[in-house]
């Protein structure tokens, strides 16, 4: 069999000319030893929405809100804005801080529950959009828990030969689907897309990922109807959760998530640059990061604060951030890890670009 390797330059594919029992082999591509994120892009909606503005139909008040999630003001998008149009922004800016054209992208991913139409798939649009068709393009369904995914399978196409730079994007329009009178979750929905171009690397630059789900939980995150009891005449659907069931599974099982992602990497909480949790709640990201031992030294991404919680959107939105203020963390390590709806889960260390 030939055998040829190839850390930095395209795709090589390798045959053998036949087996013993003269059936010929199939050829097999071989792709980069190594992959990376090799920049972000970052798009939020227009609009600054603060407590004060979303209190009366929940009978709460900004202290009650501050305080049980950290967010003070969230971001969301005007009537003629969708999430495609906040992917479009999110993933221009990506490419053009990748140094990549549009046409080097093999695959689009695309994490969302908000996508206007249940097919064709927001990724698809999207790869027409910025111009990188005819590249591989679909949407992946894992809420919260969507870009760590996404970031999962990029780096396995670069590594195995089925594209060369990938774009990933979380992109949420959670606005669309908010009930205003919700106590459990009306007050933290924002919307926003993130992107990030994973491609060919000389070094590690995605541990292993860390993933799965729980459906045990399937009931805890979710919307109120399905479409055929809408159909029917029930209340058109939106988001709703149990609060109290998510806050003590994410507090205490994905922890144990996080901390089997670091060992996977072989990094400890001292060595990491930052951590970027999913931006659900602040006392999750406050409580997460007491029982990991993160050092003061490690910046914790707190984006929550002024963008609310935008599920596939959210770790890439809140590294986007991490980056602009404190560029001084590029090369360094990152735990990231998302979890929501389904329950599902997904985790990796990565080096910032």
């Amino acid at each position: 069999m030939t055998d040829a390797t190839n850390d930095d330059g395209p795709a090589t594919s390798l045959q053998a000319d036949a087996t013993t029992s003269g059936r010929p082999v199939l050829t097999q591509r071989r792709g980069h030893e190594f992959s990376r994120i090799l920049g972000f892009g970052a798009a939020r909606g227009d609009h600054t929405v603060p407590n004060d503005d979303l209190i009366g139909p929940i009978d709460s008040s900004d202290e009650w809100i501050r305080q049980r999630t950290g967010i003070v003001t969230r971001k969301r998008a005007g009537a003629d804005v969708d999430a495609v149009d906040l992917a479009q922004a999110a993933a221009l800016e990506a490419i053009a801080t990748a140094g990549i054209a549009p046409e080097q992208i093999g695959v689009v991913l695309v994490s969302t529950v908000t996508h206007t139409v249940a097919t064709p798939s927001m990724a698809s649009l999207l790869a027409e959009r910025i111009g990188a068709t005819p590249a591989a393009a679909y949407d992946i369904s894992a809420a919260c828990a969507g870009y760590a995914y996404g970031i999962a399978q990029a780096d396995s196409f670069v590594k195995s030969g089925i594209a060369d730079h990938v774009l990933v994007v979380g992109a949420e329009k959670l606005s669309d689907v908010v009930d205003p009178t919700d106590r459990s979750i009306s007050f933290l929905l924002g919307d926003g897309a993130g992107a990030a171009i994973v491609g060919p690397s000389d070094f590690p630059g995605i541990g292993p990922t860390i993933w799965g789900s729980d459906g045990s939980k399937w009931d805890a995150i979710g919307m109120t109807a399905t479409y055929n009891e809408w159909a029917a005449g029930a209340p058109r659907p939106t988001m709703r959760q149990a609060g109290q069931t998510v806050f003590r599974w994410a507090v205490w099982e994905m922890v144990k998530v996080a901390r089997e992602a670091l060992e996977a990497a072989g990094v400890r909480p001292d060595q990491l640059a930052a951590f970027v949790p999913h931006q659900a709640n602040i006392r999750i990201i406050d409580e997460f990061a007491k029982q990991l031992g993160i050092p003061d030294t490690v910046m914790i991404a707190r984006d929550i604060t002024t963008t609310g919680n935008t599920s596939a959107a959210s770790i890439p939105l809140a590294t986007h951030r991490l980056l602009e203020e404190h560029p001084d963390l590029s090369g360094g390590l990152a735990l990231q890890i998302g979890f929501g709806a389904g329950l599902v889960f997904g985790a990796q260390v990565v080096v910032l670009p």
